[in-house]
């Protein structure tokens, strides 16, 4: 079953009328093949299926794209049913809130922020963003009241940020993290991906390349062999302004790798043009 709703109200409604287990997939809508992988893995888990469309202003700057962003309801309902179709007995909902008003009700002044975790990466030349994503994911999981939400790793930090949310506020629900979803280049999967020129993704493969040498070289040895290495090319490749970040961190912790460290992340993010785009890689590692 295939339904759209577009008010809170008609929502809560849903709600009274069913109990039964939901997945929540957050998205802004413009869906790719990375987002219908996240609906279908929550599809083949539970046998509702909440997908959210809302383009949140809270977590795009003043000189960000929250204005051209591509809105494409109509198309995105037709990909979901087309994913739905691939399984039997199975719920779809498209929560598509036909105004802000529906998540943020007028005189809404509330803010979650998870703190130094979202002051790093893209949180530091994105001052706010996170506290737009927690606030609007918090709102979308009660109102979803959802049993288990999925995110897509390329957005690792939004990930981390988030079950920090789960784990400091004790919210029911368990977060499912998939992995990225990429084109036949290596490019990972982004609505933003749509913005550029045959040239600029070329140009932005730079970015995909880079994290696989560094994830090689970290592989083949321990963090201590590998640093001089990794650290030689990080200096270098910032040198370039198109690199917005380029850094090696504590996956768990999103903090310096020390000797406790079991995982790490290889985080960039690389602009072409005006689009900036952001991967990144999770490396088992031996610190010594």
């Amino acid at each position: 079953m295939f339904k759209q709703i577009t008010t809170l109200t008609d929502l809560m409604q849903w709600h009274q009328d069913n109990a039964l287990e939901i997945g929540l997939v957050p998205t802004m809508g413009n869906l790719h093949a990375g987002h219908i992988s996240l609906v279908k893995a929550s599809l083949a888990q539970n046998p509702v299926t909440i997908v959210t469309i809302f383009v949140n202003p809270k977590q795009f700057g003043p000189n960000e794209d929250f204005d051209s962003y591509p809105r494409t309801l109509e198309a995105d309902c037709e990909l979901l049913k087309e994913a739905l179709a691939e399984f039997e007995n199975k719920q779809l909902i498209v929560y598509s809130p036909k105004s802000n008003d529906e998540i943020y009700p007028k005189g809404f002044q509330t803010a979650i922020s998870v703190g130094s975790m979202t002051e790093k990466l893209c949180g530091a030349d994105r001052p706010g963003h996170f506290d737009g994503v927690t606030t609007v994911v918090y709102r979308l999981f009660k109102i979803s009241r959802a049993n288990r939400a999925y995110f897509g790793q390329k957005d690792f930090q939004q990930v981390q940020v988030i079950r920090r949310m789960i784990k400091d506020l004790d919210l029911e629900i368990d977060l499912e993290m998939l992995p990225i979803s990429r084109d036949n280049d290596g490019l990972a999967r982004s609505s933003r991906n749509q913005y550029l020129s045959e040239d600029e993704r070329a140009q932005a493969l730079t970015l995909p390349r880079t994290l696989d040498l560094m994830t090689k070289i970290l592989s083949e040895n321990s963090w201590l062999n590998s640093g001089v290495e990794l650290n030689k090319i990080i200096e270098t490749t910032l040198v370039d302004s198109r690199w917005k970040y380029l850094e090696i961190l504590d996956a768990n912790l999103l903090e310096e790798v020390n000797e406790n460290t079991s995982e790490v992340v290889i985080a960039g993010a690389f602009k072409v043009g005006k689009t900036r785009l952001i991967d990144n890689r999770l490396v088992k590692i031996n610190y010594a």
